[in-house]
């Protein structure tokens, strides 16, 4: 199977361009093809008039030797590279014998790692704080609609982690040199997301479908012998001394004062299990402050950013609800950029603990609500909130804790115009755009929300942002507060060679919580990671 990659059609072409194309590119004819798939279609938008496609096929042919011998050299044309996945052990190959491995979360990198040790004949145990996803969504509502927040069952506790109330998004920029990804997206059809996930450029689903994948792939897990613990929090690590400040995990304790033995814990916890961060460090696990962003959600109308982006071609179906990406380098030396960007999604109430008020952004499959909403966030560094390496956290919850006192202490997320922030002037009311916050948006004054280094970058940023996005800087777009859960505030320091902690045996950091991925296709791939590390330590002894 050979691949070509760069092939450029209208965006509107005819199904037999495609094909033929593909002839006319190798200079061979219609009987010399046996078969092709689409590895990826992308899109070229830069002449809004005339958008074009850009394909990379797989091609089956007859004398694919010959074929690459005419066309030596040309760096568009190559071999199919194996993408398949292959497991680094399995049941039977393992000496002696083990304590269960154990994985603390159910995200996308817990899920990932529970179901590749599953796969692999290890029967893991999945411990997970909140409830199964079905009845986390009904809590999840409650808090949107009636402002009964569940501290362990929300939008960042519970069956499929955070990411299942988001967009869906499924692309990342990480380097995959084993096409881990492939192995998620694969995976992730065979639960019941669409198939065009495996080739379209910037794939999403949406979070009603993440829910009813989240379920199958649950299944899945448990049919191969694996155990999934639901409303099951972890509260302490079991220890065992081995000199020169290293320990090993001989298990975990329970809330409920269980202990399980173990010497494989995958902490696939998440960003926002602080009380288990603060457990962590607590127990000498090796732990340091890292960088993160600070913000607000965003919200215009979607059919401006569909013609800014695509002009004519606004509306069609294959280019969907356009999205963007844009930065500024502000004069004080801060990066203001768009993080989460949700076409035609929601705003919603990300909370996890009583008294604050957080943001996030979501949209379903169909990307079909009247707004766009993004992050746009400004990037801090340790130096920002120094100390003791959680002081990102303390600092995460200060400006929580500010946003619920002034969105009026009733979860209300604080809200201002755009035109409004810029010029320093508290909102009193609403124009052409309607935020989709729910509970509810409390106009005010955003100033106090943040430092005011992020306040001087962002109203600079509102402006220059009209020269990236004509219409960006719009008077009445909706700013909502706080955007402060971008990424983890701490970094669980793992060695590079079998990924386990710095300082402790046995514990495998992985994922956003530990600060090695961010959003769902890092996340499970570092969770394929984990698991793959600890098949590998179980198998040497």
């Amino acid at each position: 199977m050979l691949r070509i990659s760069e092939l450029k059609l209208p965006l509107d072409h005819a199904a037999a361009e495609l094909p033929a194309a593909i002839l006319a590119r190798l200079g061979i004819g219609a009987e010399e093809l046996i078969s092709f798939n689409i590895h990826k279609r992308s899109y070229d938008a830069r002449k809004k008039s005339a958008i074009v496609l850009i394909y990379i096929v797989d091609v089956t042919l007859r004398d694919e030797a010959a074929v690459l011998a005419r066309h030596q050299g040309d760096v568009r044309l190559g071999p199919t590279p194996d993408m398949s996945y292959r497991f680094v052990a399995e049941a039977s190959q393992l000496h002696g014998r083990h304590p269960r491995p154990v994985v603390i979360g159910m995200g996308p990198c817990g899920l990932f790692a529970a179901l590749i040790l599953a796969q692999m004949g290890l029967r893991p145990i999945v411990l997970e704080r909140g409830k199964i996803v079905r009845e986390r969504t009904v809590d999840t509502f409650a808090f949107w609609r009636k402002r009964q927040l569940h501290p362990e069952s929300n939008v960042q506790f519970g069956e499929g982690g955070a990411g299942t109330f988001s967009d869906g998004k499924l692309h990342s920029q990480i380097k995959d040199p084993k096409h881990y990804g492939r192995k998620v997206l694969t995976e992730f059809v065979k639960a019941g997301a669409p198939e065009e996930i495996l080739y379209v450029s910037k794939p999403h689903i949406g979070t009603f479908r993440l829910v009813k994948m989240v379920e199958q792939m649950r299944e899945t897990i448990i049919a191969l012998g694996g155990e999934i613990r639901f409303q099951t929090k972890l509260t302490d690590l079991l220890l065992e001394d081995l000199g020169n400040g290293q320990r090993q995990l001989v298990g975990v304790k329970l809330a409920s004062g269980e202990e399980i033995p173990t010497r494989h814990l995958v902490a696939a916890i998440g960003h926002s299990a602080r009380d288990t961060f603060e457990m962590f460090h607590q127990r000498g696990v090796y732990i340091e402050a890292k960088p993160f962003s600070i913000g607000f959600r965003v919200e215009h109308p979607q059919s401006l950013i569909d013609v800014c982006r695509f002009g004519p071609n606004a509306g069609n179906k294959i280019l969907g609800a356009a999205d963007y990406k844009i930065v500024h380098h502000a004069s004080n030396g801060r990066s203001v950029y768009s993080f989460c960007m949700c076409p035609g999604g929601t705003v919603v109430a990300a909370s996890s603990e009583e008294g604050r008020v957080v943001t996030n952004g979501m949209s379903q499959y169909s990307r079909a609500e009247r707004n766009a909403n993004s992050a746009i966030v400004v990037g801090i560094t340790p130096a920002d909130y120094p100390g003791h390496p959680l002081a990102g956290m303390a600092f995460q919850r200060e400006l929580e804790a500010r946003a619920f006192q002034l969105g009026g202490g009733t979860y209300d997320a604080p809200g201002q115009l755009m035109g409004d922030y810029v010029r320093g002037v508290a909102s009193t009311a609403f124009g052409a755009v309607t935020p989709s916050f729910k509970p509810g948006v409390h106009l005010t004054d955003l100033g106090p929300a943040l430092p005011p280094y992020a306040t001087l970058a962002l109203r600079e940023a509102f402006v220059a942002f009209d020269q990236q996005i004509k219409g960006y800087f719009k008077e009445d777009a909706v700013l909502t507060g706080v955007e402060t859960r971008t990424s983890s505030p701490i970094r669980i320091k793992r060695r590079d060679d079998d990924l386990q902690s710095l300082n402790t045996r046995g514990l495998f950091p992985a994922g956003e919580g530990a600060g090695y991925a961010g959003g769902i296709l890092s996340a499970a791939v570092d969770g394929i990671r984990a698991a793959e590390a600890v098949a590998l330590d179980m198998a040497a002894k």
